[in-house]
This record gives C-alpha cells, sequence and structure tokens, in this order.
C-alpha cells in the first residue's frame, strides 16, 4: 500500500554468520555458492579479509594470497568460492552496500516520520563508516575496476532513497513532488558527510550530524 513504510532489506532473512541469503547464492562466483554453515562462515573470513587487503593496498597492490592470509584460510579454500581478485572484488562492493543497507534499514523502520527516517539513515551510515572506513577507496576503485559494479552500487541506493521518499509523501510527510532528483541529492549529501565525519574526522558526533541534516531537510522538503 502507498501510505505503508517502505522495507529497504529483508533482515528476517538473516543468517547467522552475517550474510542474508540471497548475499550467500550470489557472493560466490557463478556455481560456488556455499552449501553448508561452515562453508558460509568462510566466505564470510574471505569477503571481511578482502575488504582490509584492498582497502590498506587499494586492488592493484592487493593479492589472493594476502586475502587468505588475513582470512586465516587455505589458498584452495579462496577458489573453492571465488574464480578470482577481481570475482572477489566485485562481490566485495556487493557485499559492503549490503551492509551499508542492512546497518540503516532497521532504524530507518522504527522512525515515527519521513525526516527523522533520513536523519536515522544519515547517523547509522556515519557510524558504520567509521568502523569499516575501507568502504570508500573500495568503492571508488570500483569506478575503474568494475565500472558495472560502481554504477550498480549507487543506482540502487538513489532507488532505495526514492522509494521511501515517495512513500513518505503518499504519507503526507514530505511534499509530494520529491523525485528520483532529491533521491541522488540526499544520497550524495550523505556520502561526502560520511567521508568528512566518519572518514577524515570524528570531530563531530554523529548525532548532531544527523540533526543539522534533518532540521535542513524538513525546511527544503517538509510538508507544505
Amino acid at each position: 500500500m502507498a501510505g505503508e513504510r517502505v522495507q529497504p532489506a529483508t533482515l528476517s532473512d538473516k543468517l547467522p554468520d552475517g550474510l542474508t541469503r540471497s548475499d550467500a547464492a550470489s557472493a560466490a562466483s557463478e556455481g560456488k555458492a556455499p552449501r553448508t554453515e561452515r562453508g558460509r562462515k568462510t566466505l564470510r573470513a574471505i569477503l571481511d579479509a578482502a575488504a582490509i587487503e584492498f582497502g590498506e593496498k587499494g586492488f592493484h597492490e592487493a593479492s589472493v594470497s594476502g586475502i587468505t592470509r588475513r582470512a586465516g584460510v587455505a589458498l584452495g579454500s579462496f577458489y573453492t568460492y571465488f574464480d578470482s581478485k577481481d570475482a572477489v572484488f566485485r562481490a566485495l562492493v556487493r557485499d559492503m552496500s549490503d551492509q551499508v543497507r542492512d546497518q540503516v534499514a532497521p532504524a530507518i523502520r522504527a522512525a515515527p516520520d519521513q525526516i527523522a527516517a533520513e536523519r536515522a539513515g544519515l547517523y547509522e551510515f556515519i557510524n558504520f563508516v567509521r568502523g569499516h572506513k575501507e568502504i570508500y577507496r573500495i568503492i571508488d576503485e570500483a569506478e575503474f575496476v568494475d565500472p558495472e559494479s560502481f554504477h550498480l552500487h549507487y543506482a540502487t541506493t538513489a532507488d532505495r532513497i526514492a522509494a521511501r521518499l515517495k512513500a513518505g509523501a503518499a504519507r503526507g510527510e514530505i511534499r509530494d513532488d520529491v523525485s528520483e532528483v532529491h533521491a541522488w541529492a540526499i544520497m550524495g549529501m550523505n556520502v561526502f558527510l560520511g567521508l568528512r565525519y566518519g572518514v577524515w574526522e570524528d570531530d563531530v558526533p554523529p548525532d548532531q550530524v544527523a540533526d543539522s541534516i534533518a532540521e535542513m531537510l524538513a525546511r527544503g522538503i517538509g510538508a507544505r
């Protein structure tokens, strides 16, 4: 229904090892999806190690052996799930997008109105970035290493924002002419706020940043 709050993520499908069910099936290379909980945990360890390896060294200097050393798994275990360094990088971009989604979704759903939802999303995003600063280097490199993943990351994020803005407009909580432009503007703002207050410095509390933006959004797209 148009008046219902959009559900950006299906957290009820969460697995014990941190991957959603769809992620467990799609993160690995084609035909290499893990079939057991142990396999999913190994896959999770490889992705987490890849995030550190790529985040510290960049794509070109990172290596499969470096990833497996960090993950504490044999080199053969890597190739059980991934065809190459390129393949795990592509999977990692999708995985980090999903992690951001899963971090912010519960707070967005719990918010009492749309402005509060945008505030909650930004607050959770900054907190996530402070614990995963490597996400910026990985996503930025994806523009050149895997442009399709780079485009998909931002396009799907903007689509989720647009969907929830339209739902908020249908409930009368924000102006009724919100569009894709507003969604991309909010996403772009959040990306650079995360860079400034999550990666570069953490000198301002996330709730203070989120409060400032919520006030700006209320005046800029609040229901007239």
